[in-house]
């Protein structure tokens, strides 16, 4: 529930020029989430948004600049829904995607800036990425199918 929260927050602040807390709330409200103040402060935390000026003159809350790990913020919904499958061997990782998809996931893969990621290259429909351990691979593959699994 958390994470299908946290996505509709990512594509809500996305959508619209969300200014409070408040507003968070009563569009969740409106998309079938109950929730209080404090899980969206929390969620916000959790999430890393942060305000930056809209060009209205208020201030909007907006998806973090960079991001240490796997977000949600940096595989959005339609980028997650086109991965078909993923999986690794040692510190290789595979991810096949639907045509065409690959170098735009591997351009938010390249986004992470994560250390435990050396790099990865694209085809059109195939991501090879390569993890500094096996067990980066691992949590990386754990953390991809997660994002799946609540898309």
């Amino acid at each position: 529930m958390k994470n299908k929260r946290q996505d509709k927050i990512l594509e809500l602040i996305s959508r619209y020029d969300i200014e409070t807390q408040e507003e968070i709330i009563a569009r969740l409200s409106e998309e079938g989430f109950n929730v209080t103040q404090a899980t969206v402060s929390r969620d916000i935390h959790e999430m890393k948004l942060s305000k930056a000026m809209s060009e209205s003159g208020a201030y909007k809350y907006i998806l973090p600049k960079n991001s240490q790990g796997i977000s949600v913020a940096k595989f959005n919904l339609a980028l997650v829904q086109s991965i078909i499958n993923v999986d690794y061997a040692v510190n290789n990782i595979v991810i096949k995607t639907i045509p065409s998809i690959a170098p735009a996931i591997a351009s938010s893969i390249d986004s992470i800036s994560s250390p435990s990621i050396l790099g990865c290259v694209a085809g059109d429909d195939c991501i090879i990425v390569v993890t500094r351990t096996e067990e980066d691979a691992l949590d990386f593959c754990e953390k991809i199918r997660g994002l799946m699994k609540n898309a």
